[in-house]
């Protein structure tokens, strides 16, 4: 088990030379389903999809994750066939899980110490930005809500393509985040709790922070090259607040 002290010295190392957060959504901001199956939401858009294409594969029929779906309808889209695929069917796809995001929303609840994050980032920097595979819209949404009201602390938000076009583990939205910030990989952290995160992040050339309470996905995250892992943001903070105060 690391002590505080290790995680100060690692933290401050890693976020020396960071002048950008790139924070994801679903997992270090707020658990936006709490845990519940989006099996149903995967079950609407199969019945959406049929009804544009016609048919979906057998990977696309298996998969009970809304946003896993939305990958794998893509990836069917961009593969090559005699007749292309109307993109309507990928905008309906998009559209019912956004709705649902919407929904979560109004009653997610931050992540702990998510608002000092915030706080302390908007205070003594680096700026912040959402990278999600989740949709802008509900993203400001859950930051204007009456548990966080810190949307004009969070400098923006690159969400999910509304054609579904990079998603992560693509390193498309990290990118989409360093050309609106105008800074080179190397320049920002990305913080996530997804193996696809660091995936995301090691595309882009973008040093990595694990946020997990999984000891397993931590020691995963820690073989495949995550520079540090932490099960709480209250580190962050305080290496954030140690690194701004006076010597």
């Amino acid at each position: 088990m690391s002590s505080a002290a290790d995680h100060g010295a690692a933290l401050r190392e890693l976020l020396k030379d960071v002048h950008a957060v790139l924070l994801d959504f679903d997992g270090p901001v707020t658990d936006l389903f709490r845990g519940r199956s989006t099996a149903p939401v995967a079950d609407e858009i199969k019945a959406a999809i049929r009804g544009v294409w016609g048919f979906v594969d057998a990977e696309v029929n298996a998969c009970e994750d809304s946003h896993g779906i939305l990958r794998l309808l893509r990836e069917m889209y961009d593969r090559p066939a005699p007749e292309p695929l109307d993109p309507r069917g990928l905008v309906a796809a998009e559209r019912i899980v956004t709705g649902y995001e919407y929904e979560a929303v109004k009653t997610a609840k931050p992540a702990p110490h998510l608002v000092p994050l915030v706080d302390v980032l908007f205070k003594h920097g680096p700026p912040l930005v959402i990278v999600s595979n989740n949709s802008d819209g509900p993203i400001w949404e859950f930051f204007k809500g009456e548990r966080v009201q810190r949307q004009e602390k969070v400098c923006a938000v690159v969400g999910r393509d509304p054609l579904l076009r990079d998603m992560k583990p693509h390193p498309g939205s990290v990118l989409r985040a360093l050309e609106l910030l105008g800074l080179p990989p190397e320049s920002a952290l990305l913080i996530g709790d997804q193996l696809t995160d660091l995936s995301a992040a090691q595309q882009a050339g973008t040093p990595f922070l694990g946020y997990t309470q999984s000891p397993e996905r931590g020691a995963r995250m820690l073989d495949l090259g995550a520079q540090y892992v932490v099960s709480s943001h209250a580190p962050l903070i305080e290496a954030v607040k140690s690194m701004s105060s006076p010597n």
